[in-house]
């Protein structure tokens, strides 16, 4: 009898998963931003895990048995995409990033990522690049999956498993030599950077990233890692597989050798000069400052935003940003999410705005140019036919003040509904 109970149970389950899957919605809202532009009196139709009509409320036929979802004074948009966000680490003024990857253990911090992806989810985030586990090795692989196998709710992950550093120059630092001491990624130099971009990518990385700089400077200052004949060995292997490559760098000699290199983003992009985001305009590599991550480490370190005067780093990324929007450069949205809370993800947006995007360049950036930069542009980030069923629903008008899209009322993924505010 208690076999008979489980089995009952487990088909019924699927059944349930099966029937919403199945479901058709016909969705409307007072304003429908569909990637590209804001629209008055549209609907949205999907059905499964597809949109299958959208446009003007009088052309769009209410399919029969439809599910009809309106919320009054709301806008709906594509699923939004992070574009940087570390799944496995959580913010370091709970915890230090030393402490999360020398003493958890990977099941602990698996544990953890499982919810950092279900906070994400709710946020309006359907689509997410984790850029590194930091020391879990390839647990992110592992928690794709399950995402795919609907075991546990989550966005859409793009994977880059262990990262690439030069030997020397990653951390955790400071610890007696006579101890092997884990690193937050893989070391690599040389002609040894073909065999371990071919490891990382065998092992299931979506995307290979590479540190084109970091602190070991003389007074631990960002220097450049690796050269652009290095780089280049990365680039050359990945693109083999068809995957990109993404660089962290944060210093202008670190950027222009990674863009020299053939990398698709840099991330960061503290130091970047007006040649170097020029350069980055003419080859065609986008930027994801990661602003959010800036302004978090100095609030852990004191900094009283609006009562205290802007710390140096957060100048010198301000002013790295101004540059960077008057070269025209491609502005993708990513905020570093782990250096502070998943789910938080919109931080990073109000601070686009906050430093001189605008809304709507915002949105764009945070839905069809994301989505173009991670390949996934025929999928998710626009809503048109064919495209996956991600759509969001939020109270008010981000292209007016983008904070409202912290007013979640509905998370579809797929067709299916994560988050229903009544």
């Amino acid at each position: 009898m208690y076999r008979l109970f489980i089995c009952f149970c487990f088909f019924f389950f699927l059944f349930l998963s099966s029937a919403n899957s199945q479901a058709v919605y016909f969705i409307t809202a007072d304003r429908v931003f569909d990637g590209e532009n804001l629209h008055t009196n549209w609907a949205v139709v999907i059905s499964g895990d597809k949109i299958t009509a959208v446009g003007p409320v009088q052309q769009v036929a209410v399919p029969p048995q439809a599910i009809k979802v309106n919320y009054p004074n709301s806008t709906l948009l594509p699923g939004l995409i992070e574009a940087h966000t570390h799944l496995f680490l959580y913010p370091y003024n709970i915890t230090n990033w030393d402490m999360q990857v020398l003493k958890e253990t990977d099941s602990y911090r698996t544990i953890r990522a499982t919810v950092h992806a279900k906070n994400t989810l709710m946020a309006g985030f359907t689509t997410a690049r984790d850029l590194g586990t930091e020391g879990a090795g390839y647990s992110d692989v592992a928690l794709k999956q399950a995402i795919q196998a609907g075991i546990i709710p989550g966005p859409r992950l793009i994977v880059a498993g262990r990262a690439i550093v030069a030997t020397g120059t990653y951390g955790p630092k400071g610890y007696d030599h006579d101890q092997q001491i884990m690193l937050g990624a893989e070391t690599a130099d040389g002609n040894d950077l073909i065999r371990v971009t071919r490891d990382q990518i065998g092992k299931g990385a979506d995307v290979v990233k590479v540190y084109a700089d970091y602190r070991w400077g003389k007074e631990n200052e960002s220097m450049p890692t690796f050269s652009i004949e290095e780089l280049s060995l990365i680039v050359e292997t990945a693109k083999s597989s068809g995957r990109a490559v993404v660089a962290h760098a944060s210093t202008a000699e670190g950027m222009r050798r990674a863009v020299m290199a053939g990398v698709e983003t840099i991330e960061h992009g503290d130091g970047g000069t007006p040649e170097v985001f020029n350069l980055m305009k003419s080859k065609n590599v986008a930027l994801c400052p990661t602003l959010a991550a800036t302004e978090s480490i100095s609030k852990y370190k004191g900094w009283r935003k609006g009562i205290d005067p802007d710390p140096e780093a957060v100048k010198k990324h301000k002013t790295s940003f101004k540059s960077a929007i008057e070269s025209g450069v491609t502005i993708l949205v990513g905020g570093d999410v782990g250096v502070f809370a998943h789910g938080e993800n919109v931080l990073e947006m109000e601070l686009l705005v906050e430093y001189g995007l605008s809304p709507l360049n915002t949105l764009k950036a945070a839905t069809q140019v994301n989505a173009r930069a991670l390949h996934l542009n025929s999928q998710v980030g626009s809503l048109k036919e064919g495209w996956m069923g991600d759509v969001v629903i939020v109270s008010g008008d981000p292209t007016k003040n983008i904070s409202d899209l912290r007013n979640i009322k509905f998370v579809m993924k797929e067709g299916i509904v994560y988050r229903h505010e009544k």
